[in-house]
C-alpha cells in the first residue's frame, strides 16, 4: 500500500466517524472505540443503563458502513435456534426435503440487544459465530458474511432479570465499553434530534470491502519491541502469580487476562495509531486501549467483589 492509499483510507474512516456523530450526540470516545474494534475484526460489548442510545449507536454504525444489519432482542425465552437458524422440512415435487432457514446471525453486523437477559444456553449460541465466523448445525458448518461483527448491549448486572455472561463468552469480546449519562448540553441536542425538527441526514460512507482493506493496512503498522514488551507486561500484571502483578492484583484477582487479550491490545493500539495519523505504535496507544480490552477479562475473587475493587487498580499502565 502506498502512503497516498493509506491517507485516503484514513480520511474515509474519519469521515465515517464524523457521520456517525450526526446520529449519536456525545459518546465520542465510544464511537471511536467501536470503529477501532471493527477495523480490528473484533466484537464489542456495550454496557449502560436503558435509554442511553446503545441500540441507536449500533444501528447508525451499520447504516454509515452500508452493512447488512440484523437485530436480535434477547429475552429469557429466546432459544439458540432463534439466533443461528433451524432446519425445516419442506415439500418439493411431492417429496419432503430438509432446508436450512438462516437465523438473524447471518448478517454483517448483528445487534445482540440486552444479551444478558437471555439464558446462558442461548448466549452460548453466539460463541462459534463470534470466534470462528461460522455456524454449525448438525454436521454442516456454514460461513457467515464478511466482514462480521457482533455488537452486544447489556444492562448492568445489578438490574433484575439479568444473567452474567460466561467467562468464555466475555473473552470473545474485543472491548467492553461503558456508556455514561450525557451532560446538559448533550441532553438538549438529543432532544432537538429526537423530538424536534432537526433530523440529521445520515449518509453511507464506508463499505464492507473498505473495512477489510483498512484492516489489512492496520495489520502492517509496525510496533517496536519495547512497546510490544510493555503491552505484554500490562497483560502479565493482571495475573496474581506473576512478578509483574501489584499487591492489589495478588490479593483480589482470581484469574488474569488470556493471550487473546494481548492480541486485542496489539490490534487496537495499531488501529489507534492509524486513526491518529501515525504509522507506528506508541506507549500512549497501548495505554489508551488496554483498560477497554482487559476490564472484562480480569476476574476478581470473592474478597475483591465484596470490597468493590476497581479493575483499574489491578492493571499497571
Amino acid at each position: 500500500m502506498t502512503e497516498k492509499e493509506i491517507g485516503t483510507m484514513r480520511e474515509k474512516i474519519l469521515s465515517c466517524e464524523k457521520e456517525i456523530k450526526k446520529g449519536i450526540i456525545g459518546q465520542e470516545r465510544i464511537i471511536r472505540d467501536v470503529i477501532i474494534a471493527m477495523l480490528s475484526g473484533g466484537n464489542v460489548l456495550l454496557e449502560g443503563e436503558p435509554g442511553l442510545g446503545k441500540t441507536q449507536l449500533v444501528k447508525t454504525v451499520a447504516k454509515v458502513c452500508d452493512l447488512k444489519f440484523n437485530r436480535i432482542q434477547f429475552t429469557p425465552d429466546l432459544m439458540p435456534a432463534d439466533v443461528t437458524g433451524t432446519t425445516l422440512i419442506v415439500q418439493e415435487d411431492g417429496k419432503n426435503t430438509f432446508s436450512f432457514e438462516e437465523g438473524p446471525v447471518f448478517a454483517n453486523m448483528v445487534l445482540a440487544d440486552e444479551i444478558n437477559r437471555a439464558t446462558p444456553k442461548t448466549q452460548s449460541a453466539l460463541l462459534e459465530a463470534m470466534a470462528e465466523h461460522t455456524v454449525t448445525t448438525g454436521k454442516v458448518t456454514r460461513a457467515l458474511p464478511s466482514p462480521f461483527f457482533v455488537l452486544a448491549t447489556e444492562n448492568p448486572i445489578e438490574n433484575e432479570g439479568t444473567y452474567p455472561l460466561p467467562e468464555a463468552q466475555l473473552d470473545r469480546f474485543f472491548f467492553k465499553l461503558f456508556m455514561e449519562y450525557p451532560g446538559k448540553e448533550e441532553l438538549l441536542s438529543i432532544m432537538n434530534i429526537t423530538v424536534g425538527t432537526e433530523v440529521p441526514e445520515i449518509n453511507k460512507v464506508l463499505t464492507g470491502d473498505d473495512i477489510l482493506a483498512a484492516r489489512e493496512m492496520i495489520k502492517n503498522i509496525p510496533m517496536s519491541s519495547e512497546v510490544a514488551s510493555y503491552a505484554a507486561d500490562v497483560v502479565l500484571s493482571t495475573h496474581p502469580e506473576s512478578e509483574k502483578a501489584n499487591e492489589t492484583c495478588k490479593k483480589y484477582v482470581s484469574c488474569g487476562a488470556s493471550p487473546r487479550a494481548l492480541q486485542c491490545i496489539f490490534m487496537a493500539s495499531k488501529a489507534e495509531a492509524f486513526l491518529n495519523g501515525r504509522m507506528n505504535v506508541s506507549f500512549d496507544d497501548v495505554k489508551e486501549v488496554a483498560y477497554k480490552v482487559l476490564n472484562h477479562r480480569v476476574l476478581l475473587n470473592y474478597e475483591g467483589i465484596a470490597d468493590g475493587i476497581d479493575i483499574r487498580k489491578v492493571i499497571d499502565l
